[in-house]
């Protein structure tokens, strides 16, 4: 099978059925995200509590295989990932400093961005 955007698609072996990698790319929060059933990624802070779900219908791709590729203008009709809120979180620090030298000025400031993690648990292709 051939690549598709720097992404290959992957036959799966289970119980003598082959099974095929579906993969999408999603909106949120401003960024775009690969979202492949099962994955676990990391957004922007979204107002879920733990262990619930949440659907994004800002789709920018979907692809199941190298036939099967739908390009939205700007997004697919119809098509949804559906996701799991696995925790709430906030990430690492991150430091910023300022320093001016022979004039006594030095402003250091940490800051942390909060993030909720998801688990991918259904993409649907759209029309």
């Amino acid at each position: 099978m051939g690549t598709l955007q720097g992404r290959r698609i992957v036959l799966h072996f289970f119980s003598n059925n082959f099974q095929e990698i579906m993969f999408s790319i999603i909106e949120t929060g401003g960024k775009q995200y690969v979202a492949e059933v099962g994955k676990k990624i990391k957004i922007e802070k979204l107002e879920v509590e733990e262990g619930k779900n949440v659907v994004f219908d800002k789709i920018l791709l979907v692809a199941s295989s190298d036939d099967d590729v739908k390009v939205g203008k700007p997004y697919v009709a119809g098509a949804t990932v559906t996701a799991e809120v696995v925790q709430q979180g906030k990430g690492d620090k991150v430091i910023s400093l300022r320093y001016k030298p022979k004039k006594r000025v030095r402003v250091k400031r940490g800051h942390r961005q909060l993030f909720t993690e998801v688990k991918i648990t259904e993409i649907e292709g759209g029309k």
